[in-house]
């Protein structure tokens, strides 16, 4: 019998809010704060059946590492709960509805869907390749906010690529610090990541680069898009989030590393959506 509960632990469902508030933030720049809940509702279903697809084709490409990771046990398809078979059939289920929603907004989102679906086809093997395959997950989530944009408007601009920057940097920086801990295995293995490249050290040295070069893109999508001061208390307490989680944890000392840690992350895609929201309203 198939587990839905096994396929949501799989997929990590609650993860969308690392993506999700950043796709409807988007939406509400692009329609200048009121968007349709016609809108709101296919940016939605598109972005978690796709980045649920995204999710799943990962855990698929990497379960032979998934399976040797102590970390990694409390998996679905580590655990077997799911079969390689199940999986497919998810993936292709959760990405006909993807184009089914996709469809559903301005015309031109089903002919950039190719180039939108691009990162989260090659991430799951970056990390075969490069060191930087961090900033390859920053991209798949950055097109969030490029989808929900470009559903509402049907044109690119330079807020949303600004916008889709910021996103991308922060959680390349957050991905690169919290796969840090996994530099020992990642090396035994063969793959490859910012600490294996450059040590623990440099990995963190350069998320924090990332995550100051993201908070100056929020910022400056907040200056383009002349939003109000509630925008910037948003930015101010992602930015004093990021600050906190740097002070948490070294690279020497990983014990604070937990889900906990992963979720508060959270806290940066809420925040700067609400007050975007509320930037209208003031």
């Amino acid at each position: 019998m198939i587990s839905i509960k096994a396929h949501i632990n799989n997929v990590a469902l609650h993860h969308t809010i690392f993506d999700l508030p950043f796709a409807f933030m988007a939406a509400i720049l692009a329609a200048g704060g009121q968007p349709s809940l016609h809108d709101l509702w296919w940016i939605a279903l598109a972005i978690t059946t796709g980045r649920a697809a995204a999710m799943a084709m990962d855990n698929l490409a990497d379960l032979k590492y998934d399976s040797q990771q102590p970390r990694m046990g409390y998996r679905a398809m580590v655990k077997g709960e799911i079969s390689r078979r199940e999986a497919k059939i998810f993936i292709v289920s959760c990405l006909v509805l993807m184009v089914l929603a996709v469809l559903q907004l301005q015309p031109i989102c089903i002919y950039l869907l190719p180039i939108a679906a691009l990162p989260f086809l090659i991430y799951p093997y970056m990390k075969r390749i490069t060191g930087w395959c961090h900033l390859f997950l920053g991209l798949a989530i950055a097109m969030a906010p490029a989808g929900g944009w470009v559903g509402v408007t049907g044109h690119i601009a330079v807020p949303m690529v600004m916008l889709c920057i910021a996103v991308a940097l922060w959680i390349g920086a957050f991905d690169a610090m919290y796969g840090a801990q996994d530099e020992e295995f990642d090396r035994s293995q063969g793959l490859h990541s910012l600490a294996v490249t450059y040590g623990a050290a440099g990995a963190f040295r350069l998320s924090k680069a990332m995550h100051v070069i993201c908070v100056v893109c929020f910022l400056t999508v907040g200056v383009m898009m002349q939003l109000h001061w509630p925008y910037f208390v948003g930015v101010g307490i992602a930015a004093g989030t990021l600050v906190y989680q740097h002070m948490i944890v070294s690279p020497t000392d990983f014990s604070r590393v937990t889900q906990r840690y992963f979720m508060r992350n959270g806290i940066v895609s809420v925040a700067i959506f609400v007050c975007t929201w509320l930037s209208f309203y003031f």
